[in-house]
């Protein structure tokens, strides 16, 4: 079985316990992408209570991705039209 890593982050003030299969240093980055998001919409938007300044920064956060995805998927396509010539 993988072993988990357990590792304390803190998010917009709050000390949380996140469990990964993925290194401590990696688990700090995406935490730390997180509390960025949420701080950058805090100041953008101080009236908002946290659990919207969460949901906004998670449909930022899966709106950045999705466009990755779809930036890959088209540089996939582009690679495979190349290589059929």
């Amino acid at each position: 079985m993988e072993e988990r890593e357990k590792v304390v982050v803190e998010i917009f003030g709050e000390k949380h316990v996140v469990r990964g299969g993925e290194s401590p240093e990696h688990i700090w980055k995406i935490a730390h992408e997180v509390d960025k998001k949420m701080q950058i919409i805090a100041q953008r938007l101080p009236q908002l209570p946290i659990h919207q300044v969460a949901i906004l920064a998670a449909l930022n956060l899966a709106d950045e991705l999705e466009k990755l995805r779809e930036e890959q998927e088209s540089l996939m396509q582009l690679i495979e039209s190349e290589e059929s010539e």
